[in-house]
């Protein structure tokens, strides 16, 4: 792997804030530099995958209720409607 150089202007307090920051941590500013950049880009990697991850999850049940597999809101309601009277009375009994 080839070194590249990266120049970009920062205020001057920052700079020196930054650059004690590092090496209160024994790294240099460039090392920190470089340690953010391949952290910022993994987060982004991973932002990406979750995100094509969840559209086909989302064209899965588009796919799916496109062929009429829908199980009516009134049916919805009922089952979560007995699963909080059943929630609740657990937690009368537990008191």
């Amino acid at each position: 792997m080839s070194d590249a150089t990266f120049t970009f202007r920062v205020d001057e307090a920052l700079k020196s804030q930054f650059a004690q920051a590092a090496k209160s941590r024994d790294r240099s500013g460039a090392q920190l530099l470089r340690d953010f950049m391949r952290e910022f880009v993994q987060q982004q990697h991973l932002a990406a995958e979750h995100d094509d991850w969840f559209r086909s999850q989302v064209q899965i049940g588009l796919n799916s209720a496109n062929t009429g597999n829908l199980v009516p809101a009134a049916e919805v309601e009922a089952k979560f409607a007995a699963r909080r009277a059943s929630t609740r009375r657990r937690l009368k009994t537990s008191k």
